[in-house]
């Protein structure tokens, strides 16, 4: 039975039976921890001359002795490492006891998501914003914008047209298609929606929630480069918190955000998503971290990036 009103990055959703859905539809060699407190996934990785490693998401809540045994049966299983999304030092302490930990080269998820809480009042979240968070999504409203929540095929089909679009517009890769048919096929309806924002008939604004674990979260989104002055995304994210909110759900995720990045477009999506509250302080974590399980092969790895690079 799924938790409520944790407060974790997607609700915990990385971590469910769901995801791993969409996973193993994907082709991917998803694991299920055994003899551990609760469920744990882990997917297998393969590299070329490197070999595999394991990589465990999102587990912030995790027990030491469960770690020992992730790593017990990683170890099984003749991977040459396990990545682990962490909270905090204070596991790195503890599996330093035992074995060498490395940070990972890069971060398989955002070290900061930036997660309110909407158990506060309409009028009292609308005050929380920035006024002029508040004003676009007035604006949007006066404008005249409709807001649909569906799971239609052709507005799935629109809103990975304009994913394909924003990417080309903004220089960026996302997700293959495939990745997007898949969510929708795998996850039921009342856990995923897609969010619709229509201007003169037309899709100008799209976004995927999640609702799991009391948590609502924003997943993906994509905007079409017509009428970008009648602010769409605000009002987008504005109804995913009111339905958020009749569902009882406690927390809106909002995704990653990049406060000391210097990326532009990154700068861009924090400021818009911080406005939305902006005293609120972001769930931190300290990123992506190797268990080492040889050594040799994890240097070799280490050595074939740089070449890369």
């Amino acid at each position: 039975m799924e938790k409520k009103y944790q407060k974790m990055p997607e609700g915990g959703l990385l971590q469910s039976e769901y995801w791993v859905s969409v996973l193993r539809f994907e082709g991917k060699n998803v694991w299920q921890v055994e003899d551990v407190d609760e469920k744990v996934y882990c997917t297998n990785y393969k590299l070329p001359l490197v070999g595999g490693y394991g990589y465990c998401p999102r587990v912030y809540n995790l027990k030491s002795g469960n770690f020992e045994q992730i790593i017990k049966q990683a170890k099984n299983k003749n991977l040459n490492w396990v990545r682990f999304d962490l909270k905090d030092e204070k596991t790195i302490r503890e599996l330093n006891k035992k074995h060498t930990v490395k940070k990972s080269p890069h971060d398989m998820q955002p070290k900061q998501n930036f997660i309110i809480d909407i158990t506060l009042s309409e009028e009292e979240l609308l005050a929380e914003m920035k006024s002029k968070t508040r004003y676009n999504i007035r604006l949007a409203k006066k404008k005249g914008m409709e807001i649909m929540v569906t799971r239609e095929q052709k507005y799935i089909d629109k809103f990975i047209d304009l994913v394909e679009q924003t990417a080309k517009r903004k220089g960026v890769s996302f997700h293959e298609r495939e990745h997007y048919l898949k969510m929708f096929k795998c996850i039921p309806e009342d856990i995923l929606q897609l969010y619709v924002a229509k201007y003169e008939g037309e899709v100008i604004a799209t976004n995927i929630i999640s609702f799991y674990g009391g948590v609502a979260t924003y997943l993906h989104g994509a905007t079409s480069d017509k009428f970008r002055n009648v602010m769409a995304p605000f009002l987008l994210q504005w109804r995913a918190i009111l339905d958020a909110k009749k569902r009882g759900l406690k927390y809106y995720d909002f995704g990653g955000i990049f406060p000391d990045s210097q990326d532009s477009g990154k700068q861009g999506i924090t400021r818009f998503k911080l406005g939305f509250s902006p005293k609120t302080k972001p769930f931190q974590t300290i990123g992506s971290y190797d268990v080492l399980l040889n050594k040799f092969r994890y240097k070799l790895y280490q050595v074939l990036r740089e070449v890369k690079i």
